[in-house]
């Protein structure tokens, strides 16, 4: 192969590598940006008082996603789902066969009237959560405890495997 290839190929392969498409990546960083400053600061007049998105400083928050922990016991599995503020009578848990269904609501309301003083405040969060087991599980036994703002939900298997364990050397 000739001298002069091999150095054009090689400055071929240089380039590819040094170039970067930076024009791409700030569009999508001021987009991102954008999006989330109209989530935090939804604007009444934004497009105008009948624009397309006047509406959004009426709306409630939406529905969050519950942050869970699926545990295999061997015998049974262990649900840790983070529910806070939610009390336990405004939770509904759903067992089947072959997952759970956990969803939550919690509304608080503030209205202090005081002398030369004011206070209201409103808060309301939802939370919602569905989980698959790995394996048939009996639901008529399962069992749930909320402490300290964690739902702690025991379901035993219908045919409970040994959880084996082996302990590996470092070398």
């Amino acid at each position: 192969m000739p001298a002069e290839s091999k150095k054009g190929s090689k400055s071929s392969k240089k380039s590819d590598l040094a170039v970067r498409d930076n024009g791409n990546y700030l569009d999508r960083m001021i987009n991102d940006y954008t999006r989330r400053f109209d989530r935090a600061w939804p604007s009444m007049f934004q497009g105008g008082p009948f624009g397309p998105r006047w509406w959004r400083s009426f709306e409630l928050p939406e529905t969050r996603r519950a942050f869970a922990d699926l545990i295999d016991a061997g015998k049974e599995y262990h649900v840790h789902v983070e529910v806070p503020g939610i009390p336990k009578d405004k939770l509904n848990i759903s067992v089947t066969s072959r997952g759970v269904k956990i969803d939550g609501e919690a509304e608080t309301n503030i209205d202090e009237n005081k002398e030369g003083y004011v206070h209201k405040e409103r808060t309301w969060s939802k939370v919602r959560r569905e989980l698959t087991f790995p394996e048939e599980v009996i639901p008529d036994q399962a069992d749930a405890v909320v402490k300290d703002g964690i739902l702690e939900l025991t379901v035993p298997k219908k045919n409970p495997t040994e959880v084996k364990s082996h302990k590996v050397q470092v070398k």
